[in-house]
């Protein structure tokens, strides 16, 4: 999927219409056809009055009512049918559209959601959470009412203005010129004043996504807005966006808002303008121009005025959903470009998967959960080789730079074996937690290689390498749902008993027994009622429930008391044991029993080594450890 240089506004307009058919194609067509027979049915009455007029006139001159009451029962019966028929149509039309508009809103947040998994995480690195939630909630409300307002006004409208033209066709031709010269009027004051709107509510849409973007920001910093006394500050900031959404909203809005009087005030002056050309034409006694071949009379111009007023006012109809279109316009677009990101690319091919080891070596894969993984790895010779799942990680040469031209890793080379302990430690910014997202994939690399059990990363699919990792973030994100799945989340194979191990592993089961609920208490906003440090251990349960080979702790107990460190830390080296682990710590009294601890400055491996080796050594390992750096 490529995502285009720019998409205009009617490309991306037609790409709704589109899915919505492709969504609904025997149902979508069904609805149009019920509005396109009401339209039909609402404009036939134009054809019936000039006959009943007619027939009324000889009642009057002959008398005879009984003939005129046997001509004109034939019209009432078939237009009473006919109106029975329109509402039945109508009926059937707005619940079509009432499911179908519904049904597509699903459809289109699915493939918009899912289309959001597959991206990367730079991504999301790179925009606003409250720009991507207006996506789904502005920019698809504007297409909620398009789908479900604006087009079936839009092809009812169009269909009576066309049908209505048709029919004053056939009864004047000289009459339908007077009236296209005043249609021609509409149009271009709608052009006009429309084409004055659209770049507005294109901006208004950008706007209201900043404000959501804003507001969302301060919701999550409202206790570093409160602690700094930065809330006048935060007002101001917000006004400024606030009010230049006021002004976008304003130029839109009043665009639109002119269009509907100045078009209905055409059409009065072009009904006045038709009343008396047609009187003119009925004391001077012009020739009629038609299809019907009448003489123009008072049963011609009574029916066509009344044609005239209904055709104008479905132009004015028209032109009010230019409003409508516009602001889906602005929104579709922005949806599109969402949907059109270029996801994540992953051309691994080599993949995790159950397996039986033999005595003798001999890998079988298998369907069962036997705790025993492989990489099963094809080649471009059609054989297929099996390889163990160690924990075996290695960085070999690596260079890395998130934007061009700004390098963030230089000629980095990091050795793991299984079940070794690799610390990584430095000032901040100096490239630890890149380095962890690189392992992941999160970021692929500029220069150098990775190799994972001897097989390079690029080889394998991204979701099974990651499965493949655990990983302890500084930052805990705990989801609605009990305390259990938020640990189930790790591994959702898991059992309870399974969960409840990896609680008390990580030592949050003393915690989790004392909630009201104990394991069955639902978190909500983020776990918001528990401590920073609950909250962590939760997450690093998590980790250990997955029970993967290797894990990424990044600054996992940073958040955590030094007393409450120590029980973690127990917990921590019995999870950690056979694993090949890597940790980024801040106290470096957690690294002491590192295998092998790193030390970055800008991006390059300044010094390696045991904690024994670098104190020895007194480099600055040793002066981050004796000086300020080191917090107990």
């Amino acid at each position: 999927m490529n995502k285009p240089k720019r998409m205009t506004d009617k490309n991306s307009l037609f790409r709704v219409i589109r899915m919505f058919f492709g969504y609904y194609p025997v149902l979508a067509p069904v609805a149009v056809g019920c509005i396109l027979f009401a339209a039909v049915v609402s404009s036939i009455p134009s054809l019936f009055i000039q006959n009943v007029i007619a027939i009324i006139q000889n009642w009057v001159e002959s008398g005879d009512w009984a003939a005129a009451r046997a001509e004109l029962t034939p019209y009432m019966l078939l237009l009473a049918g006919l109106y029975v028929l329109s509402i039945i149509a109508m009926t059937v039309q707005t619940q079509l559209m009432a499911y179908m508009t519904q049904g597509f809103l699903d459809k289109l947040r699915r493939e918009l959601f899912d289309g959001m998994q597959d991206l990367p995480i730079r991504y999301f690195d790179t925009h606003k959470f409250g720009d991507i939630m207006s996506h789904y909630t502005n920019d698809i409300d504007t297409l909620r009412q398009l789908v479900s307002q604006t087009l079936p006004a839009f092809i009812q409208s169009g269909a009576i203005v066309l049908v209505v033209l048709a029919i004053m066709l056939y009864f004047s031709v000289w009459m339908t010129m007077v009236l296209l010269l005043g249609v021609a009027a509409m149009i271009l004051v709608a052009k006009k004043i429309g084409g004055g709107s659209a770049k507005s509510f294109v901006e208004m849409q950008k706007t209201v996504a900043e404000n959501e973007g804003y507001i969302q920001e301060s919701m999550n910093g409202q206790k570093v807005i409160k602690v700094f006394c930065h809330e006048q500050k935060g007002v101001e900031e917000f006004d400024e966006i606030n009010d230049r959404l006021f002004r976008h909203s304003f130029r839109a809005h009043a665009f639109a808002s002119t269009l509907g009087p100045i078009i209905a005030n055409i059409g009065n002056v072009l009904y006045v303008t038709l009343a008396l050309v047609g009187g003119v034409f009925l004391l001077t006694g012009v020739p009629n121009l038609s299809l019907s071949g009448k003489a123009f009379g008072i049963s011609i111009l009574i029916p066509f005025l009344n044609m005239s007023k209904q055709f104008t006012g479905n132009v004015n109809t028209l032109s009010q959903q230019i409003n409508s279109i516009v602001m889906a316009s602005a929104g579709a677009q922005r949806v599109f470009a969402l949907m059109d990101e270029k996801p994540e690319e992953d051309a691994g091919y080599v993949t995790l998967v159950n397996c039986r080891e033999a005595d003798d070596g001999t890998i079988t894969e298998t369907d069962e959960h036997t705790g025993h993984w492989a990489w099963r790895h094809p080649h471009g010779d059609g054989t297929l080789t099996y390889t163990p799942l160690r924990g075996d990680v290695r960085m070999l040469d690596v260079d890395f730079a998130y934007e061009e031209g700004k390098q963030v890793l230089y000629d980095i080379s990091v050795y793991a074996e299984p079940g070794q302990k690799v610390a990584f430690v430095g000032a901040t910014g100096a490239g630890k937690t890149t380095i962890t997202n690189l392992i992941n994939r999160f970021y692929d690399i500029d220069d150098g290689k990775i190799r994972y059990d001897g097989i390079n990363v690029n080889k394998i699919k991204k979701s099974d390498l990651r499965r493949s990792l655990g990983l302890v973030l500084q930052d805990v994100n705990l989801f609605t749902g009990t305390v259990l799945d938020n640990i189930r989340y790790g591994n959702l194979d898991a059992t309870d008993e399974q969960c409840r191990a990896a609680a008390k592993l990580a030592g949050a089961d003393d915690f989790i027994t004392r909630l009201p609920r104990g394991y069955d208490t639902v978190l909500e906003n983020n776990g918001a009622n528990l401590s920073q440090g609950q909250r962590q251990l939760i997450s690093i349960a998590r980790a250990a429930v997955a029970d993967p080979p290797v894990m990424i702790l990044d600054e996992a107990t940073s958040s955590i008391d030094t007393h409450t460190e120590a029980i973690v830390q127990k917990g921590m080296d019995k999870l950690m044991e056979g694993r090949t682990v890597f940790v980024i710590a801040h106290r470096l009294s957690t690294v002491m029993n590192a295998d092998v601890i790193m030390v970055l400055d800008h991006g390059r491996i300044i010094e390696r080594g045991s904690h024994d080796r670098l104190i020895a050594e007194k480099g600055t390992y040793y002066r981050l450890y004796t000086g300020a750096f080191e917090l107990e």
